[in-house]
């Protein structure tokens, strides 16, 4: 029977994984560069990466199946990275307060096969205006660190939430009903 490999450093998406059955064999990050293409659009940015990380390591497990993806947030036409500073993260929360943002997910299943089986969620997440207050308490929580957008949105900044349209999974980085379907027909189980 073929491993499953996760390729994310992420400790979201294996908690993820757990939650509908799948523990993965081995966690294998793959060190790509995310930066996007000039005038690339999220959608097709967060399917790229996805598919890019799968082939930067699956010469390395042959016959197991690969999971990989990779979520994007955008404001409008502005895609908003991983925040490493907190400088940015206040950014993105100011340029998200009071508006709606969208977030999308790529995710690519491969093996054991040629095939590779690609899909991009996107949900729409509406923030509430966000006072100086909210945005240096939530800064505090340090819970900003290294997420798109700069905000996890199954930690405090769910409170700042007014609606979301789509995939909650998705937004906390894999929507599990496109998971659990490709990794069945990927594993040979049923779905």
């Amino acid at each position: 029977m073929p491993r499953l490999i996760l390729a994310s450093a992420s400790p979201r998406r294996s908690q993820l994984l757990e939650q509908i059955g799948y523990t993965p064999d081995e966690i294998a990050p793959a060190d790509i560069d995310e930066t996007p293409a000039p005038g690339e659009e999220p959608r097709p940015l967060a399917e790229r990466l996805a598919v890019q990380k799968c082939e930067a390591i699956r010469d390395r497990f042959p016959g197991d199946v690969i999971l990989t993806a990779d979520t994007v947030v955008a404001v409008g036409r502005r895609l908003l990275d991983k925040a490493e500073t907190r400088g940015y993260a206040e950014e993105c929360l100011r340029l998200m307060s009071g508006r709606s943002h969208r977030v999308y997910t790529g995710m690519c299943v491969a093996g054991p096969g040629p095939e590779m089986r690609k899909r991009v969620v996107e949900a729409r997440v509406k923030v509430r205006r966000l006072t100086d207050e909210h945005i240096k308490a939530y800064l505090d929580t340090g819970e900003w660190e290294g997420k798109a957008g700069g905000y996890g949105i199954q930690g405090a900044f769910a409170a700042h939430i007014i609606q979301i349209i789509g995939s909650y999974t998705a937004i906390v980085g894999l929507p599990l009903y496109e998971a659990e379907n490709c990794l069945a027909s990927a594993l040979g189980k049923r779905a």
